[in-house]
């Protein structure tokens, strides 16, 4: 599998796994799967925000196997050195290091960008979200339970974050 960064000619394959995330799995807080329309805005937001969107392409399947990306931790201006990821995986493929690649392409491109806080939020009943940001070395630094309500039960959510040594000189303003 080769990292790749996504742009609009992989709307499909991402929306597929994003919308297979929400129906199957507490990763997202969300109900109902998105629309096709939905991802010109996503990307857009994307590209203003120069924020990436890696993936891992499988070749002998001609498909993505996963991605990543992240976007602006929180809208005031102090927030300016954060940023929330999310990761995900075709559901066929979890459980051989895919999500470990590509949260690791993230936290080279956070750095890269003069980012210094990495937030995930990771549902809480996810161990292997869970164990895959311990490992790289992210910190439980919170949980809100009862954030969410889906599949019939409250769902807690955990705030896991990592700080980068960038930048060298951050400046207020």
């Amino acid at each position: 599998m080769k990292m790749i960064d996504c742009d609009e000619s992989r709307a499909d394959e991402i929306l597929a796994l994003l919308n297979d995330a929400i129906v199957h799995s507490t990763a997202l807080y969300d109900y109902h799967p998105r629309p096709a329309s939905a991802m010109g805005d996503w990307f857009a937001a994307k590209r203003a925000g120069r924020f990436p969107i890696v993936g891992l392409l499988d070749d002998a399947a001609d498909r993505l196997a996963g991605f990543a990306s992240y976007g602006r931790f929180r809208g005031w201006p102090a927030n300016k050195y954060g940023v929330e990821h999310s990761v995900y995986v075709h559901r066929d493929l979890r459980g051989q290091g895919l999500g470990e690649r590509l949260l690791r392409a993230l936290i080279e491109r956070a750095q890269s960008q003069d980012y210094h806080l990495m937030v995930g939020g990771v549902d809480a009943s996810n161990e292997a979200s869970r164990a895959l940001h311990r490992k790289l070395g992210f910190a439980l630094s919170g949980t809100i339970p009862h954030a969410g309500f889906k599949f019939g039960r409250w769902l807690d959510l955990e705030f896991w974050t990592l700080l980068l040594p960038t930048p060298t000189t951050p400046v207020d303003g």
